[in-house]
């Protein structure tokens, strides 16, 4: 039985569990939750009546968030050695919630009250001050790597991706953090990712914040 994926192609956390399908070649039938495609709605409400997505169904199995459904898509994204897991996983959850996070309390902001408006000032604020420690912690993190974690693809890549994009979207990585802003570049490169990036251009639009004429 082929998977199915329900997530949007804009959205952030589906490019994390778009990436693995790409990357290992696993036929998914991509169910897109947008008001032309209703039936995709009332599909993921039935499986999983919280209606946050990306969720994947492979079968009977219905996996919600986005860390678990890379995971079982690609199990060899998170290495047997409990030391290297332990770092993988860890990078994971820092690139969720210290960059992806943050990046997404400007956004809502906007949605909510205008991206004009005091509100989305003060969360900008807000998110530059957290952005650029953690933006800081992870160029000395990355030092001499390829990837997040070391010389393979994984896991933390597949949440460093869509975050570092749209966090340098809302806040750009300073020149300063040359190593951040390298291993940005080398996640665009990559044919899972760029996919990912021509596949939501239709709906740059949606980013309410406006967004930038780059990559």
């Amino acid at each position: 039985m082929t998977l199915e994926l329900f997530g949007h192609p804009f959205s952030s956390y589906t490019w994390k569990a778009l990436i693995p399908l790409y990357e290992t070649g696993t036929p998914f039938e991509f169910r897109v939750l947008d008001a032309e495609f209703p039936e995709n709605g009332a599909a993921l409400a039935a499986h999983w009546p919280v209606g946050k997505f990306p969720v994947l169904v492979d079968g009977g199995n219905v996996i919600v968030e986005s860390s678990i459904i890379v995971e079982h898509v690609a199990p060899h994204f998170v290495p047997d050695d409990r030391d290297a897991a332990r770092e993988v996983r860890m990078l994971d959850r820092i690139f969720d919630n210290h960059v992806m996070n943050m990046m997404q309390q400007v956004v809502l902001a906007a949605i909510v009250h205008g991206r004009d408006s005091d509100e989305v000032a003060k969360a900008r604020a807000t998110c530059a001050t957290a952005l650029d420690k953690i933006y800081g912690w992870l160029d000395a993190r990355l030092a001499g790597r390829t990837w997040a974690a070391g010389d393979d693809f994984g896991l933390a890549d597949c949440a460093g991706a869509p975050s570092l994009f749209y966090a340098d979207w809302v806040h750009p990585i300073a020149p300063e953090f040359a190593t951040l802003r390298a291993y940005r570049a080398r996640l665009l490169a990559r044919p899972s990712m760029a996919r990912c990036v021509d596949g939501a251009r239709p709906y740059r639009h949606y980013f309410p914040l406006g967004a930038p004429d780059r990559d």
